[in-house]
């Protein structure tokens, strides 16, 4: 069993009956479908992110390829980003028919390396697309005043980083456009899929309501611009909704699990997360590094610990995505990052006590190489 997998079943075991409270709530209803506890959740969840308006979408991959799409991103496009993501960044993309180009990212932090932005800029780029990866904010500053330069659209994807902070910025507040997810495993998870858009901007705020429901706006069959079906279920708002008032617990538990790794592996081999400046990470996975990875995750089995690897295979390179272009060593950071990544198990429910036991495990076998 995966570290995600058990960590949703100790967070259900201890949130059971709210959760099914929540079932109950819109079952008893009768507004299955966009009603009120979808329009309840989008305020709430837009005024934590410090965001005028929400959208819930199906699910995180819909959120992108809706906020593109309302950003006027299109077939021709280019919109720049990085290879070491979740495959659905690029698949959204590649979806609305943009084409992605990708800039190598830092080594200390695994994020987008945005002194590589610049020269990736062409006359046919439309938008910045950063990813805020495994719980920390990419460097905006620069991005921002490259999109003001050169006339494009940021667009933050913020799937892995609900409540993360930049220079006391909330992720997702500082683009034109931001998209979140809410796949069981997220810091904020749905039990099922979910995602959604938020902005500050009215005119997209209304074309993304538009898009979400077959491009209709004020009458039903009546299609304002071909759309999508891809509205957040009211029963998994509801759940949202409750789970968003413990947000900043779950972080604060977060950071704590964090802090115990980083003073337990001091002065070893393993590589802990670097923060970056004005960062408030908020730990979605605890990533470190080391260069006999594939070693210590097969040791680790045999003692019942399976541990994620977020990313080892960069989209670029992918077969999938070979119609993009690009070959093994265009982007050697990202490739040999991959290959050495591993994440530690990291979620709210992980007890001091199981934290330890893994602890010791993993200092065992790393004294062993």
């Amino acid at each position: 069993m995966t570290q995600h997998v058990w960590g949703y079943l100790l967070e259900y075991e201890k949130e059971r009956a709210e959760i099914l409270e929540a079932v109950d709530t819109v079952f008893s209803s009768g507004q299955l479908v966009l009603g009120k506890s979808v329009r309840a959740f989008e305020e709430e969840f837009a005024a934590y992110n410090d965001s005028a308006h929400c959208v819930g979408v199906d699910n995180g991959t819909n959120a992108i390829v809706l906020g593109l799409r309302a950003l006027g991103v299109g077939p021709g496009d280019e919109v720049i980003t990085v290879s070491n993501t979740a495959a659905p960044t690029v698949i959204a993309i590649d979806a609305i028919g943009a084409k992605p180009v990708f800039v190598d990212i830092d080594p200390d932090t695994y994020l987008m390396d945005v002194g590589q932005v610049a020269a990736a800029i062409t006359p046919r780029t439309k938008c910045l697309l950063p990813v805020h990866l495994y719980g920390q904010c990419v460097d905006m500053a620069p991005l921002e005043a490259l999109a003001a330069e050169h006339g494009l659209a940021v667009f933050e994807d913020c799937a892995q980083a609900h409540g993360a902070r930049h220079h006391g910025r909330i992720a997702g507040s500082m683009g034109k456009a931001a998209a979140f997810s809410f796949y069981p495993t997220k810091v904020l998870g749905a039990y099922g899929d979910g995602g959604a858009t938020v902005t500050s901007d009215p005119e997209v705020d209304k074309r993304l309501r538009r898009l979400r429901f077959y491009g209709m706006e004020d009458r039903y069959y009546v299609v304002e611009t071909p759309g999508h079906n891809s509205r957040l279920d009211e029963v998994q708002a509801e759940i949202l909704r409750r789970k968003l008032t413990r947000l900043d617990g779950y972080l604060e538990r977060r950071r704590a699990i964090a802090a115990r790794y980083e003073e337990a592996f001091k002065g070893t081999d393993i590589v802990t997360p670097v923060l970056a400046p004005g960062n408030d990470h908020v730990y979605y996975v605890y990533v470190v590094r080391h260069p006999e990875r594939d070693r210590i995750i097969e040791e680790l089995k045999k003692h019942d610990i399976v541990l994620n690897i977020s990313y080892p295979w960069p989209v670029h390179i992918q077969s999938g995505f070979s119609h993009l272009g690009y070959s093994e060593g265009d982007l050697p950071v990202t490739e040999r990052v991959a290959k050495e990544i591993f994440s530690l198990p990291m979620y709210a429910s992980l007890s001091d006590e199981e934290q330890e036991r893994f602890i010791e495990k993993l200092l065992d076998v790393t004294g062993r190489l």
